[in-house]
């Protein structure tokens, strides 16, 4: 006969696992001998290591008084099913491992490959990560609110990029991010982007995400609220995201 600690040794297991099978009726609790102890037979011992087998091998719990009782025919059809939900869970795992792994470069986890290689590009022509992480939202935006409008927004915003001026404008928006409102170099950005608006200006309006995107952009700039501000002014606009001025946006 064996104490429960010798059983709990035998079968590999601690005491704390015996009892707790005890507590959920997986394993028969004996009753104590004459001295106050339970008293374990070699077949409680069989039985145990037979529990811990089954659960060491991914069997729920649950479905092990089953397995135990189980004739040949059930048991082997009963670890079919238990392998095919194991399966099912080792995928799920390896997807959220991929997901995980996609999280070192956020971007790609919320957009698609042309918007990433977009921002990619952005942060190679010199753009600084704030604008560039600005940007981000402001695509996660637009996805969020029209995302048939993004295969042509990128294509856009590339070739915008391919042009030399249109470049040196965003770069210069860029580098005001810091400027204090009242600094005089914002009087010179501004008429530079009030001429470049004037020459690249677009057809149409835009659509209705543009009062997000540059209310999150200029939100993060005293001298880019300005800016903005001071454009829509000049062009008599109700709305700053109508003003035209790219660069900023």
């Amino acid at each position: 006969m064996l104490t429960i600690g010798q059983l709990a040794a035998t079968a590999g297991v601690t005491v704390r696992t015996v009892r707790h099978y005890h507590h959920i009726g997986l394993l028969p609790e004996p009753e104590r001998d004459a001295s106050g102890y339970r008293r374990y037979n070699a077949q409680a011992a069989v039985d145990l290591i037979r529990i811990r087998t089954l659960a060491d091998a991914g069997v729920p719990l649950a479905r092990v008084d089953a397995l135990l009782h189980a004739e040949p025919a059930e048991f082997a059809a009963a670890i079919s099913d238990i392998d095919a939900e194991l399966r099912r869970k080792i995928d799920r795992l390896a997807e959220n491992r991929l997901r995980i792994a996609e999280l070192t470069g956020g971007e790609r986890l919320v957009l698609p490959p042309d918007v990433v290689a977009l921002l990619e590009r952005m942060r190679g022509l010199g753009v600084s990560e704030q604008r560039v992480l600005l940007e981000r939202d402001a695509w996660i935006l637009m996805r969020a609110l029209d995302p048939r409008a993004v295969p042509e927004r990128v294509r856009e915003k590339n070739a915008a990029f391919d042009d030399p001026e249109t470049l040196r404008v965003y770069l210069a928006c860029d580098q005001a991010v810091g400027w204090d409102p009242r600094d005089p170099r914002l009087d010179a950005l501004i008429d530079d982007l009030d001429a470049w608006a004037v020459e690249h200006e677009r057809r149409g309006s835009r659509p209705g995400y543009g009062e997000l995107v540059v209310s999150r952009v200029s939100e993060a700039s005293p001298a880019w609220q300005r800016v903005v501000g001071e454009l829509a002014r000049r062009r008599g606009l109700t709305h700053p995201c109508a003003s035209g001025s790219e660069p900023i946006r």
